[in-house]
């Protein structure tokens, strides 16, 4: 027969095993990506200072997409051009199960910046949104000034890591990166596109988020 001690016991370890199966995300705020792991609200406001700059770029429908678009929401960012014939068809093809998991998810966006902006027009991008299966409203494929698209990708989302950080913003972009942006325009993960598990993870982390 098993003890009340026992038994208290036995429920203890699984409340414990229960909370660190399911641990709440880290914080990236410096280009070589190092974690930062708080607990409370106060020691985030305290010590988490990047946020993802203003932009305003538009989209493959032509409308412009600014932080505004995007407030409130759960979101995954990654770098593209529609000519690129190695890791970009990959990305964009995992990036597809990420859309259809959240489709009907309101909180929930994907936000592609071209790094050929003077290649990728609105028309060439609403073209390789509808090849790709891309929704409108969804999944944002932009375009714009070249500087403003680098300078961002690197300065905010650390696209190319601490090397990138020190690039200038002329140089060409490649990184098969995903970026997970919070609520708060907080970086909370970093991913490689091109690997299906990485994927997986970024999908869990999000709804992690969304669960918050």
């Amino acid at each position: 027969m098993v003890s009340w001690f026992g038994l208290l016991i036995s429920l203890a370890a699984c409340k414990q095993s229960s909370t660190l199966g399911s641990p709440d995300l880290p914080y990236f705020n410096s280009p070589d990506f190092t974690p930062i792991w708080l607990s409370d609200a106060d020691s985030v406001n305290q010590m988490i200072t990047h946020r993802i700059a203003d932009f305003s770029f538009l989209d493959q429908t032509g409308q412009p997409v600014t932080q505004a678009t995007l407030a409130n929401k759960v979101y995954v960012t990654n770098f593209f051009f529609t000519v690129c014939p190695s890791i970009c068809p990959k990305m964009t093809n995992l990036l597809k199960a990420v859309q259809d998991t959240f489709r009907n998810e309101p909180r929930v966006a994907l936000v592609s910046f071209s790094v050929t902006p003077w290649i990728d027009s609105v028309p060439r991008l609403k073209r390789y949104a509808a090849s790709k299966g891309i929704l409108s409203g969804k999944w944002h494929l932009l375009t714009g000034a070249r500087g403003a698209i680098y300078t961002l990708a690197r300065q905010s989302y650390f696209a190319e890591e601490a090397i990138g950080f020190t690039k200038d913003s002329t140089e060409f972009l490649h990184t098969e990166h995903l970026i997970l942006v919070d609520q708060n325009r907080r970086i909370r993960g970093v991913y490689n596109g091109t690997l299906p598990l990485d994927v997986d993870n970024l999908i869990a982390d999000m709804q992690t988020l969304l669960n918050q």
